[in-house]
């Protein structure tokens, strides 16, 4: 006859393992909500899904040895059971961490729909390639997306360059967040060649990324900013072209900070302000937390984005 668990030892446990089965609950549940539920993931960075994947397996793995172990009783020194409790609390601020990843899905948006289906489109795992149709290419831009937005959202408002010949490459950046990898521009550079003249562009944090890496490669002749501005001096990087949208009406990157960085870019950059635009007009992805509230139709602040993009990507020249 087999005899019971000493009874003060199993009521000593209880707490903490809770804690391990609300650990193993956001393993497994969290990732499989962004996985199952938003496209965006598994369309994108293949990063972000392998993290979700392995986050399941650890999950259920712990789940079968938190399930053998139900009835064992561990007698833990106090340092051994704050480190159990560190360890737990970790875990969940990690599952937060994946969960704040979710990135921005795409929503179809109308600027391409007036313009002529003259483009392939090759999605690769780590860029959207949108190439013209006809006639040799020679002027390129490579994009970084907005963080935690997903790289699909820019195609619709980019599709015009493209349409005006230009070979457009869309980034899909590490957990959607450019700053992870802000050279991943000269990988795409490197695999187009017959592209002469070569102009790097991004949206919000994205412009960020593209801004350093304009800086310091010398063969980038264009600067395509989209509701964003450098972090370092721009001011002596010569024959560097730069375009810089905004919109009135954004909340994230004001006005204010716009105008703030002017004194950060060439003395002959552009500004143009789209009256009554917001930050999540350069995409399309939905409304953005900590926006400002658009005051003119987004078809039209986007039509005025598109063909300011298109005017400054066809007037470059490579030096």
């Amino acid at each position: 006859m087999t005899s019971s668990p000493d009874v003060s030892s199993v009521t000593r446990r209880p707490v903490l393992f809770w804690a391990s089965a609300l650990c193993v609950a956001a393993l497994v549940l969290a990732p499989l909500w962004m996985l199952l539920g938003n496209p965006a993931v598994l369309r994108g960075h293949p990063l972000l899904p392998a993290l979700l994947v392995t986050a399941v397996v650890v999950g259920l793995l712990w789940a079968v040895l938190l399930w053998r172990r139900r009835r064992v009783s561990r007698k833990r020194t106090a340092l051994r059971a704050a480190g159990a409790w560190v360890g737990r609390v970790a875990v969940l601020a990690l599952v937060a961490m994946l969960v704040w990843l979710n990135p921005f899905a795409y929503q179809q948006g109308a600027v391409a729909a007036g313009s002529s289906p003259s483009a392939s489109v090759i999605e690769e795992p780590t860029a959207i390639v949108m190439r013209p149709d006809g006639a040799p290419v020679s002027k390129g831009l490579v994009f970084y997306p907005g963080a935690r937005v997903e790289a699909r959202a820019y195609a619709d408002i980019l599709k015009p360059a493209v349409d005006a010949g230009v070979l457009v490459v869309i980034l899909k950046a590490p957990l959607n967040l450019s700053l992870l990898d802000g050279s991943q521009a000269r990988g795409v550079m490197e695999a187009h060649p017959e592209i002469s003249t070569w102009t790097v562009g991004g949206h919000s944090l994205g412009g960020v990324s593209a801004s350093s890496f304009a800086l310091s490669n010398q063969d980038v002749d264009g600067l395509l900013l989209y509701a964003s501005y450098p972090l370092d001096s721009m001011r002596d990087r010569a024959g560097l072209k730069v375009l810089s949208i905004s919109g009135s009406e954004d909340g994230l990157s004001t006005p204010e900070k716009i105008n703030a960085s002017r004194e950060l870019l060439p003395s002959d950059a552009a500004f143009v302000e789209v009256q009554g635009g917001n930050h999540a007009f350069f995409g399309d992805y939905g409304p953005q937390p900590g926006d400002g509230e658009p005051t003119v139709d987004r078809d039209a602040a986007q039509d005025q984005i598109a063909s300011a993009t298109v005017a400054f990507l066809t007037g470059i020249n490579g030096s």
